[in-house]
């Protein structure tokens, strides 16, 4: 009796030691968690400027390594906890470490290749993983209820509900964007026959069965489950279709777009794991990736709505046949010999200095006409790349000083004192054009650079830009076109200075 006695208490007191190791570790955790979130709020802000873009990567850095440990730590707090030899200590700590290094194994030798302008393609891949994650975490929650999730099973139901429909809806969504961008799938949107109606109908449906689900809940698993599986195969169709419809122009605005889904499908998973991290970075990714998507679609004169919906309300351009007369073109040497005598020039650079890698002999060329005492600057549209800060970061990469990289709205009322600008690779973004009601860009912020005394434009050729539209600033008659690539071009001029 005293013997049973004994045990009784030694298993009191190891139930209390638990239960206090569990409570502080809670509450470890959640500081940390607090103080990650602050860390992330803070690489946000620091990612606004380039001066300070670096620091806000190193707090971005810290926080996510802060969140990662103390995740870490709770896992396997908890599972010594739980007395299960099947998930136990040792199993968690093995599982994590297999994870981690898969991914790593993964991740590293892919972001260690991938180009600048290969960027999108890879936002775009890893938000389909998002998506998968916030599918997967959704329907293991449904399978293994926790004590907290029955409490308020009907909300928590409906937390699974939504995010298996953004995580499945931003899976589909973003391969079709990758596949678009990497060109393994045709730009051109798909216009099935009643779209719109067919977008409505998978909604309306999948509204009723988030009424099912939640009413079956798990006295009716039979019926769950078919709702779950319904739902989530038009999700996948929904995520597939919404994206198709939307031309390859407007990828990038998608990116953004699948990047805000994304950060809500976290947030979902936050709430299903009662996870405040979670819930905290996803709402900031997808506030901040809807905020960059509406500046994107401001940028390039497009409606918010229509592309979020698949190009609701869209209407097709009528065709330009106008004759613009012939173009004149110009040597390296000629330009080289233009550049000596001016006084201020202007870089507008596009995606074709992107592409052409020619960011590193164009900051030459500034260094070289700065030492002439030529008062060099640039004039970045903000969708001058395929994201916006595109640019920006090719021009910081090759040791660009950040003070002479101005924002349109920062030169677009000076061109008239400007002697040369050169026109580097872009075409939709200084396209006159826009300035013509009706036109296919009609309204779309671009830079007047043909309102510089002399304008050089850079080309491969004298073929169209993302929109399709030819470029009457190719025609007129302060312009030559210096055909060829971009780097080798710039070498050229710079070896004729």
């Amino acid at each position: 009796m005293k013997q049973q006695l004994l045990s009784a208490a030694e298993a009191g007191a190891q139930n209390l030691v638990n239960s206090t190791v569990l409570e502080w570790t809670d509450k470890i955790t959640n500081l940390a968690y607090l103080v990650a979130a602050l860390l992330f709020i803070l690489a946000l802000a620091g990612l606004a400027k380039q001066q300070t873009a670096s620091r806000g990567n190193r707090f971005g850095i810290a926080g996510m390594t802060i969140a990662l440990i103390a995740t870490i730590v709770k896992a396997v707090v908890n599972s010594i906890n739980g007395g299960d030899a099947s998930t136990g200590p040792l199993v968690t700590v093995l599982l994590i470490a297999v994870a981690m290094l898969l991914g790593a194994a993964i991740g590293i030798p892919r972001a260690k290749k991938v180009e600048m302008t290969e960027m999108p393609e890879l936002i775009a891949m890893l938000h389909s993983f998002v998506g998968l994650a916030a599918v997967l975490i959704g329907v293991n929650s449904f399978i293994q209820p926790d004590e907290r999730t029955k409490s308020i099973e009907a909300f928590h139901l409906g937390e699974v509900y939504l995010g298996v429909f953004i995580g499945a809806v931003t899976l589909t969504g973003s391969i079709v964007a990758y596949l678009k961008l990497s060109g393994k799938m045709d730009g051109k949107p798909l216009m099935l026959p009643g779209r719109h109606l067919l977008n409505l109908a998978v909604i309306v449906v999948s509204l009723v069965g988030m009424v099912l689900f939640i009413y079956a809940g798990h006295e009716n698993l039979t019926l769950a489950w078919i709702a779950l599986g319904v739902m989530l195969a038009l999700a996948l169709f929904l995520g597939y279709h919404l994206v198709a419809a939307i031309g390859g122009g407007d990828m990038p605005v998608v990116v953004s777009m699948l990047n805000s889904y994304s950060g809500w499908a976290a947030a979902a998973a936050g709430f299903m794991l009662a996870n405040p991290l979670l819930i905290i970075v996803g709402a900031l990714v997808g506030s901040s990736g809807a905020y960059l998507s509406y500046v994107m679609c401001q940028a390039m004169n497009r409606s918010f709505v229509s592309v979020i919906l698949g190009g609701f309300g869209g209407e097709a351009a009528a065709s330009d046949d106008r004759e613009y007369g012939e173009h004149t073109e110009v040597t390296a040497a000629e330009t080289a010999e233009l550049l000596k005598g001016v006084k201020k020039v202007m870089i507008t650079p596009g995606y074709g200095m992107a592409v052409a890698q020619a960011q590193y002999p164009v900051a030459t060329l500034v260094e070289r006409l700065k030492e002439q005492g030529v008062d060099v600057t640039f004039g970045i549209h903000p969708v001058a790349g395929r994201l916006p800060g595109h640019m920006n970061v090719l021009l910081a990469e090759a040791k660009v000083p950040y003070e002479i990289v101005l924002e349109l709205d920062e030169v677009n009322d000076d061109f008239e004192d400007i002697d040369v600008v050169l026109v580097i690779g872009a075409n939709d973004t200084v396209n006159p054009i826009a300035e013509e009601p009706g036109s296919p860009i009609a309204g779309m912020p671009v830079l007047k650079v043909w309102e510089a005394e002399k304008v050089i434009v850079f080309k491969r050729s004298m073929g169209s830009g993302y929109a399709g539209v030819q470029n009457p600033l190719f025609f007129n008659e302060n312009t030559d076109m210096l055909l060829g690539d971009a780097k080798k071009t710039v070498e050229d001029i710079i070896a004729n200075l």
